[in-house]
């Protein structure tokens, strides 16, 4: 699990460069080598003999966090998530993965607000789009770019382990957009987003798409600052893929359904996929659409233009409060003056 091993240390571009400033703080497993001899305190958080040679260690797999074992459809199942970490680790007990859980979420979430407000100020409506690859998230950025047309502002921030293909689609869609690779990492966290937007630098007013690292599992623990995640599953993925990836569907509040031009030729239950989503999140709103036909692609649009509108009325309410606090104190001022 990524919060747990600090996949994206080192490995982050943005338009193919290396961000500058702080970098995010992740940690890896040992914050130092075995191969040496002298004495330190170490940050385990079990008790054990320390040889230091990595041939001398003793093996970390005996005090490990050990599967849950159980029958499913007749067969043997080993199950990884049933600790308090709900992951597992090789050489990490579960009460060190959740402290390293909780260490990198919590700075993440420091930049995720910072984000939000950024994004609040400016009125800017913004959505982290997650899905496993090839769900057609490009696809349906580029359409949904095409049908809203020039009179709406929109800015894409693309997110990929390799290539700025996505960010290259984008651009020739009609729409600013900034790549960011990951490099091994797989998911955007709220700090590289936040060196996208300062080179983006999007319009007040606008739309901006945040497509994540195609990825069912680790972009669900990592708030980016958006106002809604939307999980998009297409009909070639299978009904059950919100019960077999339950945090992400819970953490999405949109389920966009895609390629549904192909459900007459796929054996797939539409009703079964919903009713699943819902089990997960019983409020979980569902679009369905395919930007290949175009079906469903109108209530998309009408439900981004809405909530585009909903945010920029929040920004013109807050500026309408801070003049009537700046029209307060100037009246103190000519008062006391």
């Amino acid at each position: 699990m990524c919060t747990v091993c600090g996949c994206s240390k080192g490995n982050v571009k943005i338009e193919g460069r290396a961000p500058g400033g702080v970098k995010f703080p992740y940690r890896s497993h040992h914050a130092h080598s075995h191969d040496h001899g002298h004495s330190h305190d170490h940050d385990h958080d079990q008790h054990h003999d320390h040889a230091h040679h990595p041939h001398q260690a003793k093996p970390h797999g005996a005090q490990e966090h050990q599967p849950a074992l159980s029958q499913q459809a007749g067969g043997a199942a080993l199950h990884y998530g049933q600790g308090a970490a709900h992951a597992h680790a090789p050489g990490l007990s579960q009460a060190r993965m959740v402290k390293i859980e909780q260490d990198i979420l919590s700075k993440n979430d420091g930049y995720a607000a910072a984000n939000r407000q950024w994004l609040r100020d400016r009125g800017i409506f913004a959505l982290n789009l997650v899905s496993s690859p090839g769900s057609g998230k490009t696809s349906l950025l580029a359409e949904t770019i095409r049908q809203l047309g020039r009179d709406t502002l929109v800015y894409v921030v693309e997110g990929d382990q390799q290539t700025s293909n996505d960010a290259e689609r984008i651009r020739a869609a009609g729409a600013p957009a900034i790549q960011i690779n990951t490099g091994k990492g797989c998911h955007l966290d709220a700090h590289m987003v936040g060196q996208a937007l300062e080179q983006l630098n999007p319009a007040d007013d606008s739309l901006l798409l945040i497509e994540n690292v195609g990825n069912l599992v680790c972009p669900a623990a990592f708030d980016l600052g958006e106002a809604h995640k939307v999980a998009i599953l297409s009909v070639t993925e299978g009904e059950d893929k919100p019960l077999k990836y339950p945090d992400m569907f819970a953490a999405a509040d949109v389920m966009l359904l895609t390629k549904i031009d192909l459900l007459r030729h796929l054996d797939f239950d539409v009703d079964v996929c919903i009713a699943n989503a819902r089990r997960i999140n019983p409020k979980i709103k569902v679009l369905q659409l395919s930007s290949k036909s175009g079906d469903g692609m109108d209530l998309w649009i009408d439900w981004l233009l809405l909530e585009m509108n909903e945010a920029q009325l929040v920004k013109q309410r807050e500026v309408a409060r801070l003049r009537q606090h700046i029209a307060a104190l100037e009246q103190q001022l000519q008062e006391r003056s």
